[in-house]
């Protein structure tokens, strides 16, 4: 088993510390990812682990050797590196640059022998490129290249493999192909993996183990769990997230909160009728925009839910998977008699959560103005047998207003509304919709 220790590691350029008193150990077959702002010293650790950077103050031992007291060909073959942003500028073929990669293991002037080519041709094969081995680097696409340079840091049979952000500047799908490949010579070679990374859900789903970074400090490390919570995160990178279990995956899932200022004082409640994720981006951008915001009813767990939670939005909520209660209906209408508007998303129906349509009709005939998101078809959303549809017609006779997305809710509330909205004129402290918004409403579809 190979175990890569880094004890009380210090770091410097000229009179700056980079790299403060940081220890960690990661053993065979782990896939460890180091995260932290720009500056907070990640990229100088690895130069360091890589013996790139020499630290001023602590140890790097591998397989309890120092390796700054081995000769650097030794090194190469037991620790390969794939650098931020490699670059091959000249016309090599992507099997000639694999083949660089065998050079600790040939003597001065020595060409490469069969077993090289046969053992760069195999890693090529791991990392899905074989069948560019004849093209030149030079042509090949960003995530193909990325493929061929890891296979060039496999050519060197290591125990250890250290990537610097080796995601950066690759799509989706290149990003996640990257990311399979490392994980799996982790589970299947037994490599030991230390890769920096920006980006926390891509890291949280492959990674064994984290380590959080900030100035310098390892503010903490262990499993993604236990790294990537709210509050480290504030703590690291200044902003607010919402930490949840991705249901999928089920590995950490960080959605950041960024605050916008807000761009008036409105002084109006609107109140979402919500569910199933459809309204989280929603109650956020309502109250950057200066709005009080409330919701219901909402089962606990729900997406929508712990984002209301989070927010500190007033929510109505029931028990998981549980339809709505009486008592939960009743205090979503007690919610909505403060509501100066309300506004339906298109979220999924069934015979538990039918009342919350019965919710909006009773906003309707308090003469509150309902705004319905009608992002997606009724029928393909109601599993009602056509209770939920023929709510919806009825709605539509009552006054219900539809917008295709929010950012057509913004334009009518904005465009629309805020004169009647804000007139302080107006007897009651509720809003009627002008006749002109209300002759835009689609029919149900």
């Amino acid at each position: 088993m190979v175990v890569l220790n880094i004890n009380n590691v210090v770091c410097s350029y000229d009179s700056v510390k980079v790299v403060e008193n940081v220890s960690f150990n990661v053993k065979t077959g782990n896939f460890l990812g180091i995260l932290g702002p720009n500056g907070s010293g990640k990229t100088t650790l690895l130069k360091s682990v890589s013996r790139i950077l020499k630290p001023q103050k602590g140890t790097i031992l591998l397989e309890d050797q120092d390796i700054y007291r081995l000769k650097t060909v030794d090194v190469a073959k037991k620790m390969s590196v794939v650098s931020q942003g490699t670059m091959i500028a000249f016309s090599f073929t992507a099997l000639d640059v694999v083949l660089m990669g065998r050079s600790p293991h040939l003597s001065r002037f020595a060409t490469e022998s069969k077993k090289d080519v046969e053992i760069a041709k195999k890693c090529m094969a791991y990392t899905g490129t074989l069948n560019l081995a004849n093209r030149l680097i030079t042509e090949l696409s960003g995530g193909e290249r990325q493929r061929v340079i890891i296979a060039k840091a496999l050519a060197q049979e290591p125990q250890v493999l250290l990537l610097d952000e080796p995601t950066t500047h690759l799509d989706v799908s290149n990003q996640h192909e990257i990311m399979g490949i490392l994980k799996r010579l982790c589970t299947e070679n037994k490599l030991l993996v230390v890769g920096v990374f920006h980006d926390f859900n891509l890291a949280a789903h492959y990674c064994d183990s984290l380590i959080l970074l900030k100035k310098g400090k390892i503010v903490d490390v262990g499993k993604s769990e236990k790294v990537l919570t709210s509050k480290n995160i504030q703590t690291v990178f200044g902003i607010e997230t919402l930490v949840k279990e991705n249901p999928i995956t089920k590995s950490v899932f960080v959605m950041p909160i960024l605050t916008s200022p807000q761009t008036h004082n409105r002084n109006l409640t609107a109140h979402l009728i919500c569910g199933a994720g459809t309204g989280s981006s929603l109650m956020k951008l309502l109250i950057d925009d200066g709005y009080t915001v409330t919701s219901g009813v909402l089962n606990l767990c729900d997406t929508d839910q712990e984002t209301a939670k989070f927010l500190k939005v007033p929510t109505a909520e029931e028990a998981p998977l549980s339809p709505i209660s009486d008592s939960a209906h009743k205090k979503n209408l007690a919610l909505i008699r403060k509501a100066n508007i309300v506004i339906l998303t298109s979220f999924p129906f069934g015979k538990g959560n039918i009342k919350n349509l019965d919710a909006a009709l009773f906003a309707l005939e308090n003469n509150i103005p309902v705004f319905f998101i009608n992002e997606y078809p009724i029928k393909n959303r109601d599993f009602t047998q056509g209770e939920a549809e023929k709510k919806m017609i009825t709605l539509k006779s009552k006054g219900l207003v539809f917008v295709e997305d929010n950012v057509c809710l913004f334009n009518a509330l904005n465009n629309l509304c805020f004169k009647t909205l804000t007139d302080k004129s107006m007897s009651s402290d509720k809003i009627s919709v002008p006749t002109t918004l209300a002759q835009k409403s689609k029919g149900v579809n």
